[in-house]
């Protein structure tokens, strides 16, 4: 007999007998009413709820530290909001939902966050996902709300924001989020809006003692999801005749309203969402379809509850109800727990014996997991933490081979083949498995709860069905890498295409054009024509009369004698400062220049004639020229040019004098000759560029290259007479 057993008065024990026997009695009379359906297969495992249903939902200490996941829901991780070191206030939204299909996530308690990363969850895999870790202050401070008296008023989008925006997800399950499952797509028309109080997994009774304690809550809910559902016809909750509180305390709660209280047998799995949907209306969902296709919409009781406070109180979805159970514990209950509490903490606040534990077990033993790790948190979803004993939860013995005795198929809830699931799990054959409708699978346990070979049935299905939907992810990414470059080449295509097409238009356009010109071409645009080249070549004569005037002749004469001369003094300076290989060419190019300046002075003379013959005409011509006279050549130009051909002249006779002398010359005496020629004219190199800097010359860098050559040249020279030394 258990503690709660003994705790009972036989009074007691006898009063909720009969109470029992009430509920029985009108469920079977509704059931008549509603057609109460039954499910192929099920099984009957000790139910064990009466361990942590004697006394009502409590409450433990704050932990510490609450580790919050940023992904408790089905879809994508939610997007932080919060950096380290933030002071954050309970129900503060601190993760943004990223996507259509994702929840927000909000504080279970004020503090300060000390840690963004991955942090171990509870997960089959015992995986490690990103999560915020909140130091508690232990004020447990609330930031402003917003509560909503009058939902019915309220826009419909606005109402199922509110629902979106508190992070409300599934709590009996995988946690679907709640606003996507109230928003069916393709527009479904949902005629039926079920509410799931079945809660048949063992050991688990969070939604048990929510219904009894909090009904009123959950009934609230359920108008609530009705209204955002356009009033559907039918509003049944549904409830296994094994919770009589439960079904007189909503029975309660429902006077009044529209809704139906279903009390039907207890069999397991009838709590699996499409299993109720048969139980309760006779249809069927669809292989791998959803509830809404047969124009249903199956939600939690705990799921009604937090839909209610979320709306009416402005409540995020920051804490749940879940079962504390096992005989390991020496208090065992049900607990209002914040989400992110470790499991640690949970365990450790219900005197954990642990010399007793065989291990944790989060969720019931039929489709529950075992976690190693007791630092993982409380998240949406976690309805039950079950710490057994060897002997209350042995171990499972090894698998042995299967011997073909078809118990697995008579208790399937979805009237599968689990035996030739199990072959094609083993041999990896995908194309099979879908073929026998592996995802339809519920993942009840049924099949390895009667297999009396011990085959971890569902485990080979859990990991066959994990393989497939990779396969599918890498198929869809690669669909769709394809699809993206056999479209990027049809519009490159189409696109060439087009710059064709248009060529071939310009290129016609062009060509018409052309030939209207010709047939259109009359006598006024060929005159036009003609006066437009007449003004042209007059404009070219009078350019070539004016630059056949005797006064421009006068002037092209002058500049190019003036070029001429300084040609002539360049040369005559290159040659004086030449050395030996160098001079004979430059004498060349001295005589050329010579003759250039006198050929400049003969066209100078004759341009001089041409101007004294007319010199009316260049009056007429150049009023202007009486303020600016033109220059003309005078006895003293004449004598310099003069000078200068004697200057070259002397020049070359220097140089010729200089060259018969060094004929003369030694090796040594030659090679002491160089190095001071070349010395005179480093000082000249180095005067030049100090002059040059001094005057901030833009030649200076052309000068200091100059003077490092020579620089370069002497040394080398010194070099060769220090050999010869």
């Amino acid at each position: 007999m258990s503690h709660t057993e003994e705790r009972m008065s036989a009074s007691e024990r006898r009063a909720a007998r009969e109470a029992h026997l009430i509920a029985s009695e009108k469920a079977r009379d509704l059931s008549r009413e509603l057609k109460i359906n039954d499910f192929h297969g099920g099984i009957h495992p000790p139910e064990n709820k009466h361990q942590s249903t004697g006394e009502p939902i409590g409450s433990i200490p704050l932990a510490a530290d609450l580790i919050v996941p940023l992904n408790q829901h089905i879809g994508a991780t939610a997007i932080p909001l919060v950096k380290l070191g933030d002071q954050v206030l309970k129900g503060q939204k601190i993760a943004e939902a990223d996507g259509p299909v994702s929840c927000p996530v909000h504080a279970p308690s004020s503090g300060k966050v000390v840690a963004i990363e991955p942090m171990a969850v509870p997960h089959p895999s015992g995986m490690e996902t990103d999560c915020i870790q909140i130091r508690t202050d232990g004020r447990d401070e609330w930031c402003a709300l917003t509560p909503l008296e009058n939902y019915a008023g309220c826009d419909h989008d606005e109402l199922l924001e509110r629902i979106r925006d508190c992070g409300i997800a599934g709590m009996g399950g995988a946690g679907f989020p709640t606003a996507v499952k109230l928003t069916p797509r393709g527009s479904a028309e949902i005629d039926t809006l079920i509410i799931n109080g079945t809660e048949c997994e063992p050991y688990i009774t969070a939604d048990d003692m929510l219904m009894r304690e909090r009904a009123e809550e959950i009934i609230g809910g359920v108008e609530i999801l009705a209204h955002l559902l356009d009033q559907p016809e039918r509003v049944l909750i549904g409830i296994e005749d094994n919770k009589p509180e439960a079904i007189a305390a909503m029975k309660q709660a429902a006077e009044g309203t529209r809704f139906h209280v279903v009390v039907f047998p207890t069999k397991y799995p009838s709590g699996g969402e499409k299993q109720l949907i048969q139980i309760l209306t006779g249809r069927e969902v669809p292989n791998e379809g959803l509830p809404a296709h047969v124009g249903i919409v199956c939600q939690n009781v705990g799921t009604a509850r937090a839909v209610y406070r979320a709306v009416r109180f402005g409540e995020p979805l920051i804490s749940r109800v879940t079962t504390v159970v096992g005989e390991s514990l020496s208090h065992q209950r049900n607990i209002e727990v914040p989400l992110g509490t470790p499991i640690r903490h949970i365990l450790e606040c219900h005197g954990l014996d642990r010399k007793k534990l065989q291990r944790i077990v989060i969720g019931g033993p039929m489709m529950g997991y075992t976690i190693a790790d007791e630092t993982a948190p409380v998240v949406k979803t976690t309805n039950c933490i079950l710490a057994p004993t060897n002997k209350e939860l042995p171990p499972p013995p090894p698998a042995q081979a299967c011997i073909r005795c078809g118990l697995c198929a008579e208790v399937c809830p979805a009237s599968l083949l689990p035996q030739q699931l199990y072959w094609y799990a083993r041999a990896e054959d995908r194309d099979k498995l879908q073929a026998y409708n592996l995802f339809d699978c519920i993942e009840c346990g049924a099949c390895s709860y009667v297999c009396p070979s011990s085959i971890p049935l569902v485990q080979y299905y859990r990991a066959a069905k994990g393989d497939i939907r990779e396969a599918r992810a890498e198929k869809e990414k690669a669909d769709r890498a394809r699809e993206r470059f056999e479209y990027r080449k049809l519009r490159m295509e189409r696109a060439e295409q087009e710059k064709e097409a248009k060529r071939l238009e310009r290129k016609k356009a062009a060509e018409e054009a052309r030939k209207l010109r010709e047939q259109n071409a009359d006598s006024q645009e060929a005159q036009a024509a003609r006066q437009e080249a007449d003004v042209v070549a007059a404009a070219l004569a009078r350019v070539k009369a004016k630059q056949a005037a005797p006064e421009q002749v006068l002037a092209r004469a002058q500049r190019t004698l003036t070029s001429a001369e300084h040609r002539v003094e360049r040369m005559q300076q290159k040659l004086a400062d030449a050395d030996d290989t160098q001079r004979p060419q430059l004498e060349a190019q001295l005589k050329t220049a010579e003759l250039k300046l006198k050929e400049a002075r003969d066209k100078l003379a004759e341009a001089e004639k041409q101007v004294a013959a007319h010199p009316l005409e260049v009056s007429n011509r150049e009023p202007a020229a009486k303020h600016a006279p033109e220059p003309s050549i005078t006895g003293d130009k004449l004598a310099v040019a003069g000078a200068s051909s004697s200057a070259a002249s002397a020049a070359i006779e220097k140089a010729r004098a200089a060259a018969a002398a060094r004929a003369s010359m030694s090796p040594e005496q030659k090679l002491t000759a160089e190095i001071e020629a070349l010395k005179s004219r480093v000082e000249k190199a180095s005067a030049r560029l100090t002059k040059a800097r001094s005057e901030d010359d833009p030649n200076t860098a052309a000068f200091e290259s100059a003077l490092a050559k020579l620089q370069e040249k002497l040394a080398d020279k010194q070099r060769q007479a220090g050999e010869q030394d």
